[in-house]
């Protein structure tokens, strides 16, 4: 492959911010350098921003093309739709569907997985099932009808796998058998999170205890925060040991509990994600998602139920939203791509700009433009 150098930009590092140059070769960053470097093809991103990848692990779709429905084709537009955007690596998220369904999900998946590497789409890196084991009192915009409450007490995993990638798994662990399922998953090497839940807080301490410890779009589908009832958000901010991922979007939480949440837990300890549905870049409109008519307005979404149903903002929407509430640059950056990465155990190939590692990366003009995406070390846009 040949080498390509990317000069003019400042870098967004793990412990800095400088501007200096990235040498690039089989796919990987191999130097960082100021000194002039040879390479096949040099770069100039002068008046840009270069960060890692954004890493989106709750994304249902885009485009029109619906996670739930879609076959490898679809998938592979959505990881051109969000390479546009930024992203270098995602996560696929099943909303509850049939057990064929399911099935049908997981070939796409693999089929996307076995031939994606030299595509320059986002990199699918797993599966994200979101939601069969929930609270039906917390079901949010997920649809009752596919839920299970109990979990067969053996060391089965009652759902199809990838051959290979991540396994994350949204549940209550408040079901039946729930904190058993919790260890099998874990035993299995899935992550688990917790969401769509009213757990209270001795089941949360078992759910921890089970290896449970980060939670799904914080504050939303689960019990809130009460001056003498410190519920599911209040648990999961006070425990030290919690992770939590959170949609950056305006709507599904304010930007004021937002920027307190965030500066409470520290920029360390949070995700952003987008929860995108299918309707995500084609604007304003009435739209059946999951079996339901879906309206968007003003870039809000609303289901016949009248609960928000997912969002239609991007990652680098998230990530502009958290700039404007006076996150540095560097704080977003973790929680746009080292933190996911971190989350899904791939930090050691992904999530920042360090030597050694995969160039997925986007530059970003002053005024909040793509320039650039790599992913792989193959330009997207």
């Amino acid at each position: 492959m040949k080498s390509i150098l990317l000069v003019g930009a400042e870098i967004v590092f793990p412990q800095e911010t400088r501007q200096t140059s990235l040498l690039i070769q089989n796919n990987r960053i191999i130097e960082v350098s100021d000194k002039l470097q040879i390479a096949d093809e040099i770069i100039d991103l002068k008046n840009t921003t270069i960060l890692p990848g954004f890493i989106d692990i709750h994304n249902h779709g885009a485009i029109g093309f619906d996670v739930n429905k879609a076959n490898s084709d679809d998938l592979i537009e959505i990881g051109k739709f969000l390479a546009r955007n930024g992203v270098t690596s995602w996560l696929p998220t099943l909303v509850p569907d049939s057990d064929l369904r399911y099935r049908m999900l997981i070939d796409a998946i693999d089929g996307v997985m076995a031939v994606q590497q030299e595509l320059p789409v986002a990199q699918i890196v797993g599966v994200h099932y979101e939601g069969i084991y929930a609270n039906i009192k917390m079901c949010g915009a997920l649809r009752p009808k596919y839920f299970k409450s109990f979990v067969p007490p053996s060391n089965e995993i009652p759902l199809p796998m990838l051959k290979a990638g991540v396994h994350l798994m949204t549940l209550a662990p408040e079901i039946n058998n729930g904190i058993d399922f919790i260890k099998t998953l874990r035993k299995k090497g899935w992550i688990i999170s917790i969401g769509h839940t009213s757990a209270d807080i001795e089941t949360l301490e078992a759910a921890s205890a089970a290896g449970a410890n980060h939670f799904t779009h914080m504050f939303n589908a689960m019990t809130g925060i009460h001056h003498r009832e410190i519920g599911v958000a209040g648990w999961a901010l006070s425990d030290n040991r919690s992770t939590f991922d959170i949609i950056a979007d305006g709507v599904h939480v304010d930007p004021r509990i937002l920027k307190t949440a965030i500066a409470a837990k520290t920029a360390d300890s949070v995700s952003l994600i987008s929860d995108s549905i299918a309707p995500t870049g084609l604007g304003d409109g009435d739209y059946e998602v999951w079996e339901e008519n879906i309206s968007v307005i003003d870039g809000k979404t609303q289901n016949d139920r009248g609960s928000i149903a997912g969002s239609v903002i991007t990652m680098l929407d998230a990530f502009k939203l958290m700039r404007s509430l006076g996150f540095s640059i560097s704080e977003v950056s973790k929680m746009a791509s080292l933190n996911p990465a971190k989350l899904l155990g791939v930090d050691g190939d992904q999530g920042s700009i360090e030597v050694g590692k995969l160039a997925n990366l986007v530059a970003i003009d002053n005024l909040g433009k793509i320039k650039l995406t790599l992913v792989n070390g193959n330009i997207c846009v």
